[in-house]
């Protein structure tokens, strides 16, 4: 590891410069190894709740002594949370946690602090990952920003919380623990959320708000290497990207606003054992502690922030021009600016209609079609690769994914065009190029007015993609008419929308960047080569739209078309052939395959309380749409003939869903396996049933088990839940007619002990069916010799997560 770029710090001089200062990169890496050196830390395992708060706290504990002479006060609290919330996400569920860990550090003037900024990271990782960019490698930055912070020798303006949460990827509870129960969160006004859904790279700011434009104008002043983009904002809050982040905690429960970064390189690694301390380069820690230092400290002297309700409405529209600047601006602005462009842009197409009626008319329907047809054969070509057995043949190199539908799209494109062009008798080649181009102006056009009457700030886009392809055809109107499309032209053209274009294809790699590593975890049922290929192809139609004129004006296209069909023939062909793999373990950039595989063991328990059936066995899920395709010829046990089917009388089907994912992943299989018997079994009991006076049922429960247990309740026919002791009280957020309730606890958790009332139907099968699934993430009820051997028979490409679990189920 280099450690020539870190972000630098001169004691005693409150200033931030390059030169003759104290270098920190050297234990920045530390902290970052410390943390990861302990393996991985989901919540309630002693790495994460003693080892890593312990470090922790030792290292903060330093910085309060070293600064305790300087103008500031270091304050450490270390919070065990317990509380309840529903949030709709995956569909929907309720999470309860019980002494999840917090460690919050308020840094303010030594007089206090009225006003508060809360800088946000998460210690704890998914199980079977050493978690260092989700997320250990935000929170070692946040130590070093509070040290950076802490000695500064002009008094901060503000006071600022860093809180380092033990429970983020349990579905955000600490993060909800902290803001609706701490004292200190009543005087947050704003906060940064670090996450991670890569391994490394640029961070990106893909959140802002709700509103307040002063805290994106606060990040354009401040950021040394600005990367953001209101698109990805609206992607992300548009429920696309399956994923969530302390960001949405703070903002619905706590009702403050703030700021999301997270990395988005390399996704692939993400929540897996790749996601390793040797993989993140110093310049992405470089770039994010220049950022967020820079960013935090104007901040938190500012204005803006001590009364953050006065800066509150209006939108930002936002974007970087690669990575160098920012260009941001109020969004009733862009909207002036989107109408007054398309009404131009309007007025340009009228004045063409009106000279070419008949032109327009006659060809306007047909041209507009074109981009379908593309679209439309592209995904037939996906489909075939589908069905043949060969998706994700691009999953370990993207650029085959390029060639082959990239090719395949321009290619349909050309050729349409070029058969419109030779068969569109008596008009000449010049107004066919001038009307493909008024298409697309249109199109674009309509865009632009659609997104703007929405409310959306990406309308952006498609202003750029039309003010400047207008503004350099008038440009060079007389150019055109004098030499048609000469080199001169096409040359002063490509200059024109050069700014559109770069920006657009930077805005095309981001998206690229975070859907491909997606598509290798979102689950059997969507098939992940007509995802790419739509986004491949709409790309290439967007890219070309403005081009595709210069096929009227060009003599031939023979050549072109010839190329095109040669690369996509062979491509075709090596991929059916199965010339591409989708996985590798390759150490320098391996693409895994995920699977989770649990040993577990079912009982279930009939209206007596009886033990009806039971049965043991290793249960397989194949997170992306090959299945066990490429495992079978490996494994020959893992078959289709132990399958599962979902028995829908059974909660969530009778399998022990770690989240509520089941309708993303319907394929799974279940191979025998001996009954597994954790030291610390599930203990779960009736304390008491009642009839209540109002016509319900109360049953009140008591479990104690493992750190992590999910809760399943499945009314029967003509019974209802009214009311439960999650959340407000109000059952919410049922899957299909099930609720899931996700549950997890930090060290010396009490017994759980939880109720619910519902309407009583009478009938002969009960009121309702409960079930609860036990989940031993770490420690020795993690393993058993039946799912170590079965570990070491996966190939070396694949990427079993493991653990043991039980799944038991009653009718009440």
């Amino acid at each position: 590891m280099g450690t020539s770029s870190c972000f630098w710090w001169r004691k005693g001089s409150g200033s931030l410069v390059p030169d003759l200062f104290v270098l920190y990169c050297q234990l920045l890496w530390k902290h970052l190894e410390r943390i990861t050196s302990v393996g991985p830390r989901p919540t309630g395992s002693p790495e994460n709740e003693i080892l890593t708060v312990n470090f922790l706290l030792e290292q903060i504990e330093h910085i309060k002594a070293d600064s305790a002479s300087g103008p500031h006060s270091v304050t450490v609290d270390v919070q065990r949370p317990t509380g309840s919330f529903s949030i709709d996400f995956l569909g929907g569920f309720t999470s309860y946690y019980d002494r999840v860990s917090n460690i919050a550090v308020r840094l303010e003037p030594k007089a206090g602090a009225q006003h508060l900024m809360l800088a946000n990271c998460h210690f704890d990782s998914v199980a079977n990952s050493p978690g260092a960019s989700d997320d250990a490698v935000s929170c070692a930055v946040m130590l070093e920003v509070l040290h950076s912070l802490a000695n500064l020798s002009t008094p901060l303006r503000h006071g600022v919380v860093f809180l380092f949460n033990g429970a983020e990827e349990n579905v955000l509870q600490a993060s909800h623990g902290f803001i609706t129960q701490h004292p200190w969160a009543k005087q947050v006004r704003a906060f940064i959320n670090l996450e991670a859904a890569g391994v490394g790279g640029k961070e990106v700011v893909f959140q802002t708000g709700p509103e307040n434009p002063w805290l994106v104008q606060a990040y354009v002043h401040a950021a040394k290497h600005p990367f953001a983009s209101v698109v990805g904002q609206e992607v992300f809050q548009s429920g696309v990207i399956p994923s969530d982040t302390d960001f949405r905690i703070y903002r619905d429960f706590g009702n403050i606003p703030g700021i999301d970064l997270a990395f988005i390189e390399n996704g692939f690694l993400y929540h897996t054992k790749y996601d390793t301390s040797d993989r993140i380069l110093t310049d992405s820690i470089q770039r994010a502690g220049d950022n967020i230092l820079a960013v935090l400290k104007h901040l938190v002297m500012s204005e803006e922030l001590a009364d953050s309700s006065e800066y509150r409405h209006g939108n930002m529209v936002f974007f970087d021009l690669l990575g160098m600047v920012v260009v941001a601006y109020p969004a009733r602005v862009g909207t002036i600016i989107n109408y007054m462009t398309a009404m131009a842009t309007f007025l340009y197409l009228f004045k063409n209609f009106v000279r070419y009626p008949q032109l327009w008319s006659n060809n306007f329907p047909i041209i507009s079609k074109f981009w379908l047809v593309t679209l439309l054969t592209v995904l037939i070509i996906a489909l075939v690769v589908s069905l043949t057995g060969r998706s994700m043949f691009w999953y370990n190199d993207f650029y085959t994914c390029i060639f082959m539908y990239g090719s395949a799209a321009t290619g349909t494109m050309v050729l349409i065009h070029t058969l419109a062009k030779n068969l569109y008798y008596g008009v000449s080649c010049v107004c066919l190029g001038e009307l493909y181009f008024d298409v697309s102006l249109l199109l674009w056009c309509a865009a632009l007015v659609y997104l703007t009457a929405n409310d959306l700030c990406s309308a952006y886009v498609p202003m750029l993609m039309v003010a400047f392809p207008l503004t350099t055809k008038l440009l060079l109107a007389r150019e055109f008419k004098l030499r048609g499309a000469s080199v001169k032209y096409s040359v002063l053209y490509q200059l024109g929308l050069a700014l559109p274009y770069v920006h657009f294809m930077f805005l095309i790699w981001v998206v690229f960047e975070i859907f491909t590593p997606i598509l290798g975890r979102s689950g059997t049922e969507i098939p992940p080569d007509v995802v790419l290929a739509t986004l491949v192809t709409l790309a290439t139609l967007f890219l070309s739209s403005f081009f595709l004129h210069f096929i009227y004006l060009a003599r031939s296209t023979k050549w072109l078309l010839a190329g095109l069909g040669t690369v996509f023939t062979v491509f075709l062909v090596l991929v059916l052939c199965g010339m591409f793999f989708p996985y590798t373990a390759d150490p320098s950039s391996p693409r895994p395959k995920r699977v989770f595989l649990q040993h577990t063991t079912r009982t279930f328990h009939g209206l007596d309380g009886q033990v009806k059936s039971r049965d043991s066995g290793l249960w397989i899920n194949s997170f992306d749409y090959t299945g066990m395709q490429h495992i079978t010829p490996i494994i020959p046990e893992i078959n289709d003939t132990i399958r599962t089917s979902c028995q829908e009388d059974r909660p969530f089907c009778g399998y022990p869903w770690f989240l509520p994912v089941k309708f993303l992943v319907k394929k799974n299989w279940y191979l025998p396996a001996p009954e597994v018997f954790p030291k610390s079994p599930i203990e779960f009991q009736v304390l008491s049933k009642e009839q209540t006076k109002w016509g319900t049922v109360k049953i009140t429960f008591e479990v104690k088990g493992p750190s992590h247990m999910s809760l399943y309740l499945r009314p029967h026919q003509g019974a209802s839940l009214s009311s439960w002791s999650f959340g407000d009280g109000v059952p919410q957020y049922h899957l299909a007619g099930e609720y899931f309730i996700f549950y997890s606890h930090g060290l010396d958790a009490p017994a759980w002990n939880f109720w619910f009332e519902i309407q009583d139907p009478s009938g002969p099968e009960g009121m309702i069916s409960v079930a609860i699934s036990s989940h031993y993430f770490f420690g020795e009820d993690q393993r058993t010799v039946q799912l170590e051997d079965m570990l070491k028979r996966f190939p070396k490409w694949a990427f079993p997560s493991s653990w043991v679990s039980t799944y038991h189920m009653y009718r009440y």
